[in-house]
Formats: structure tokens, sequence, C-alpha cells
């Protein structure tokens, strides 16, 4: 594979992640999925399993594409850019990140005005 189509897997794989993490946590969870935390407690650790998972594949991905001293730039610079549009979705658009898991979802939930 090319060194731009690794790119774009570790990239993938880093807002996976980033997105899985940010559903593990029950205050997300609540807010993305529209039920109790409490509700959902092994696929929460499940989530936060896979997001670790995501986020080292995302590193493996950046070291085959370059050399490890750029690699590893990269993937901080991915890492970043990946937290910062999660949390911009959970302010603007929390149902988004329903699309990260979607056995999660209730059926015929309804998102509000902004979600």
């Amino acid at each position: 594979m090319a060194e731009s189509s690794w790119l774009m897997v570790a990239a993938g794989l880093s807002l996976a992640g980033m997105a899985w993490l940010a559903l593990g946590m029950d205050v997300h969870w609540s807010q993305v999925m529209h039920r109790p935390a409490d509700e959902a407690v092994r696929t929460r650790r499940a989530l936060r399993a896979l997001g670790a998972a995501a986020l080292l594949l995302s590193l493996l991905a950046c070291l085959r594409a370059d050399r490890p001293s750029m690699a590893v730039l990269v993937w901080v610079m991915l890492l970043a850019g990946s937290a910062v549009a999660v949390a911009l979705a959970l302010a603007r658009r929390p149902a988004l990140l329903a699309l990260a898991w979607p056995p999660g979802r209730q059926r015929g939930a309804v998102a509000g005005p902004h979600g």
C-alpha cells in the first residue's frame, strides 16, 4: 500500500478510536444513546478496549507509512485532531457519534433539536 493509503487508515482508526473511547464514558454514552449508562457496562468496557486497540493500530499504520520519528509526530497530530473532532461532535451533534456504534442506538429513538 502507498504511504497515503496507510495515513488514511491511520486517520480513520484514530477517529474511530477516539469516538469509541468517548462512548465508553458514562456521560457520553447517555448523551449519545439516550439511555442510562448502567444498562451497558459490558458494552462500554468493550468500547474502551476497542478504542485503545484502534489507537495502537493507528500508530502501527503511521509507522508503516513513514520513518519512526515522523510517524510518531503524525500520530500525535492525528490523536489531537481526532480528539477535537469528537469533542466538537459531542458539543454540537452528539447523534453523529452513534454512527461509531450502531448497535447501541435504541430503535425508534428520536434525536432532540440539537442532536
